[in-house]
């Protein structure tokens, strides 16, 4: 893991001497609000740079949408993919990145090349269990990494919330409050962002100083007249949704009232993946069904028992096929697939979001068409992948394969798993629906996390996760919000710390101290 900023240990051990008067304690502190994976991942980082954090979250515990996260994070070069023989680069995750969607080259190379710091960051800092792959639509190699048990950004958040906690227990350095709702932001005479104004869940009215990072998630969530899904993305307010209801787009409405910029508001992701109850269809927050169920080998069937897409295209693609197709749609796992992603399929399946067939025939029925259809499907598909397994790397075929190359499928389907599809096999299959899922747009910022204003920036304002916006473009790659959380999170993290040492150090300076150091 990174080491702290060098010269953020040697200034701080300074300031922090005895011999120094505590002359500036309204700025003691990095103020991180929002309580998922990116804030957390923030306000550890403050920690490790020598600072102090206090951390805000409107809601009643901490987690975000971050725990919901169920295919797992990227990351390129790390000790999982050497392990398992498994070739792959930031330099190629970010060739896939920018393929994917995105269109800041700055943004992704941090985003990429910072990946597999971040990785290790959670395997060595935080004991976590990264130790199983898959390949997600976009990528070129198997990148997506996650444990054996739980959903991976349940058990990721948790272990950097339960850690956070301990220091609070433990020390003065770090303090958490929950029901504790950030109304705005506090402006110096300079124009910096040096606070923020909370109201906490009895009505009691507080301010707190310091820089602050911003980590409050998007605004999929907020179907509320004139919200910022209304003004940007209309035409998708129908749409049920993934996120919590405290996805309202906080953040980034305070950014903007400070003279913050925005960037591709427009950019909703609709993911096509959205877990059905038959017995609530209509449910306006469903659970999402992780496109890693795709990566170990899941294939989706149109209502007439017939592939319609690669299975393991772009999001907006793969969603772009089902609206020009007829549902209802079923993700189809067999006994390989299944096994491979066991703990998802159990907690699914006790959910009542996803049922057991003792065979192919037994599925067809159920779907109400003929099995012998089914069954084409099946041979066709495994024909398919029986063709591309001796494919040179670039793939063979007269058809163009995503991400890259030629592939004998239709749909451009070029990796295939757990084969074959058989009939007489079992399945765990689910009634899928396309579902409003991630914001790309959020907060304009810079590589370093600052808030964008213009030319220039809002100094002592920083943003992670979800809020920010630009990173991903017009479609996000599974496996990247865990990841841009983590690696922005540290980023902002880092910035808003040295941003508070040297406020502190101008401080003194003007107070005529510096001669003590």
């Amino acid at each position: 893991p990174r080491s702290p900023d060098p010269w953020l240990k040697v200034h701080t051990a300074q300031l922090t001497s005895a011999s120094v008067p505590f002359v500036f304690s309204a700025m003691d502190q990095v103020i991180v609000v929002g309580g998922g994976l990116a804030g957390y991942s923030a306000a550890h980082t403050v920690l490790e740079q020598g600072g102090r954090v206090l951390l805000l979250d409107k809601m009643p515990f901490s987690g975000g949408n971050s725990v919901k996260a169920t295919s797992g994070m990227n990351g390129a070069g790390t000790s999982t993919q050497r392990a398992q023989e498994v070739m792959d680069s930031p330099e190629l995750f970010e060739a896939d990145s920018m393929r994917g969607g995105a269109t800041r080259p700055d943004l992704v190379r941090v985003l990429t090349h910072e990946s597999g710091d971040g990785i290790e960051w959670l395997k060595n800092s935080f004991g976590l269990d990264l130790s199983l792959l898959s390949r997600l639509g976009g990528h070129s190699a198997p990148r997506t990494h996650r444990g054996a048990e739980k959903f991976p950004g349940m058990t990721i958040t948790y272990a950097l919330m339960e850690k956070l906690e301990d220091i609070e227990e433990e020390s003065d350095k770090a303090v958490i409050m929950h029901k504790t709702k950030v109304n705005s932001l506090i402006k110096g005479g300079d124009g910096s962002v040096i606070g923020v104004e909370y109201e906490t869940a009895d009505g009691k009215q507080g301010k707190a100083y310091g820089p602050v990072v911003l980590a409050t998630g998007g605004f999929g969530a907020d179907f509320t007249e004139g919200s910022l899904l209304q003004q940007h993305r209309p035409d998708l307010a129908h749409l049920p949704s993934t996120n919590g209801e405290h996805t309202t787009g906080d953040g980034i409405k305070m950014a903007v009232s400070v003279g913050g910029d925005t960037v591709d508001l427009e950019w909703v992701q609709v993911h096509p993946t959205g877990l059905v109850h038959p017995e609530e269809p209509d449910a306006k927050i469903k659970f999402l069904a992780a496109e890693a169920l795709r990566g170990v080998g899941g294939i989706l069937l149109d209502k007439n028992g017939k592939r319609f897409a690669n299975e393991l295209g772009r999001r907006d693609y793969v969603t772009g096929r089902m609206w020009k197709s007829e549902g209802p749609f079923r993700l189809v796992l067999n006994g390989k697939s299944s096994k491979e992603i066991t703990w998802h399929c159990k907690h699914y399946m006790g959910r009542g979001l996803m049922k057991h067939y003792k065979s192919g025939e037994e599925l067809a029925k159920d779907m109400g068409v003929d099995p012998k259809v089914v069954a084409a499907t099946f041979a066709e598909y495994n024909d398919i992948a029986a063709k591309m397994e001796n494919a040179p790397p670039e793939g063979a075929g007269e058809y163009d394969a995503y991400p890259t190359g030629k592939s004998h499928d239709k749909w451009g389907k070029k990796f295939f798993h757990n084969l074959p599809l058989d009939m007489n096999d079992q399945f765990h299959v689910s009634i899928v629906t396309p579902v409003i899922h991630y914001s790309m747009g959020g907060v304009a910022i810079t590589d370093a996390a600052e808030v964008k204003q213009g030319d220039g920036l809002i100094p002592g304002l920083y943003a992670a996760g979800e809020v920010a916006g630009g990173i991903h473009g017009e479609n996000r790659l599974g496996g990247s919000s865990l990841l841009d959380c983590v690696v922005y999170g540290r980023v902002a993290g880092r910035s808003a710390a040295r941003h508070l040492l040297q406020t502190n150090i101008a401080a003194v300076q003007k107070n005529g101290l510096m001669a003590k150091l």
